[in-house]
């Protein structure tokens, strides 16, 4: 995505750092880990009460959950259904917008677990300061 930053314009004056600052905005939302995990186990459970959710988002606080539900809702990713019983009862689930972001959190998952032993490997040697063998090739350096 190409970016423009023109400083002296503010985003209602200047449609393409209007375009610009929202996706930044959403990409930082959706990039979060705690929104990730959320719809992750939204996706993989279905429906859940924020209790449900919150055991199965490890380590996850009871304000960071809610702060994230929320921003979730208002993001339309995820509907929110107050059950008109004593006590409340509160049910989450992932719209179809929630679903096709879930969609590409997959993807992510999955170059995770097929390059994992690979990032495991280059931790390893970075932390025993070995040098990198992969290295890319400077401009105009012959392939090996």
């Amino acid at each position: 995505m190409e970016t423009n930053c023109y400083d002296g314009l503010n985003a209602d004056e200047n449609p393409q750092k209007k375009t610009d600052d929202l996706a930044r905005n959403i990409i930082e939302q959706i990039a979060d880990k705690w929104t990730i995990l959320i719809i992750d186990a939204l996706g993989t459970h279905g429906e859940m009460r924020f209790s449900r959710l919150r055991d199965a988002v490890s380590g996850v606080s009871q304000k960071m959950l809610t702060k994230t539900l929320r921003q979730l809702e208002r993001d339309g990713l995820v509907s929110r259904y107050v059950h008109p019983v004593i006590p409340p009862r509160v049910d989450y689930q992932l719209t179809p917008l929630g679903r096709s972001l879930l969609d590409k959190i997959c993807g992510i998952w999955d170059w995770v677990e097929a390059h994992m032993t690979e990032m495991e490997l280059a931790r390893r040697r970075f932390d025993r300061g070995e040098p990198r063998t992969d290295r890319p090739l400077a401009r105009g350096e012959p392939a090996a």
